[in-house]
């Protein structure tokens, strides 16, 4: 596994900490047990993301996540791993009105899947929240730059930075997170400076998703690293595997064979002599 603590036991949000600078740290995303399984073993944060909308559910956006879902597939991923640090992603309405409401939708979360801390969307506007939350005992991992619950508001999904106030403004939401107590923060759909200079400029971990090779560690939603889709692939996605095309040759493999008659065969069925 990459993680460096030498035991058998779950990373904790300590370990990440104390990756700054350090060994990069691996993450990826995962909605269930059996993909939690999987992956378990190399990586050191599995995210249960709310891009589960776009890649379980076939959603346009992350939006129409529920909390409910959150739980469901957050519960999933805790009993199907044994060493990762699981982070949920809280949905898009759970925690902006007030910090006294995201601090219950949080502990909500926490108690009923056994994740270890909560991922919340936002730059400066949401540090006092982010604040109360770490005040309270709950681990918050921030996210700015490209913020997919506020697409609309964005005008798409696109790279951000790319003008000096707009950089500028990233900066300091990267700051204001960190500074209000974030263990991690994501950095999503950056030009690749931005992200290197915001790593460089904050105490905290940072997380990269198209932003920049000198993050303290990465992410990738699963399912586009493996090639579960084949039409439309982000530019910072790369594909270490084409999973899509061999479960879509299995299906036509078996499709044949039972238009053929030839499954199930003998040893597929029970008591024939």
């Amino acid at each position: 596994m990459s993680t460096s603590n030498g035991t058998n036991r779950r990373v904790t949000i300590p370990d990440i900490i104390s990756r700054k600078g350090g060994e990069p740290i691996v993450c990826l995303t995962a909605y269930s047990t059996p993909m939690a399984k999987l992956l378990d073993p190399h990586v050191d944060l599995l995210l249960v993301g709310d891009s589960m909308g776009m890649a379980l559910y076939g959603m346009d956006s992350t939006l129409a996540v529920t909390l409910d879902m959150a739980v469901a597939h957050g519960a999933a991923v805790v009993r199907g791993s044994k060493r990762a640090c699981v982070i949920v992603d809280m949905p898009f309405g759970t925690y902006e009105e007030s910090p006294p409401a995201a601090f219950r939708n949080c502990t909500r979360v926490m108690a009923e899947t056994g994740c270890a801390g909560i991922k919340i969307e936002g730059g400066a506007e949401m540090a006092p929240t982010v604040k109360f939350l770490v005040e309270r005992g709950i681990p918050v991992m921030g996210h700015v730059g490209l913020m997919p619950q506020s697409v609309h508001a964005a005008g798409g999904f696109r790279s951000q930075g790319r003008d000096e106030e707009t950089a500028n403004k990233i900066v300091a939401d990267a700051k204001a997170i960190s500074e209000a107590g974030a263990f991690s923060i994501v950095i999503e759909g950056v030009i690749e400076h931005l992200g290197r200079t915001i790593t460089e400029s904050i105490p905290t971990v940072t997380i990269g998703i198209g932003a920049s090779a000198t993050c303290d560690g990465q992410v990738l939603v699963t399912e586009d690293a493996v090639g579960m889709f084949n039409d439309f692939t982000p530019k910072f996605v790369k594909r270490f595997a084409e999973v899509g095309d061999v479960i879509g040759q299995a299906a036509a493999d078996y499709a044949a064979e039972v238009k053929a008659r030839s499954f199930p065969a003998d040893e597929h069925t029970y008591g024939k002599k």
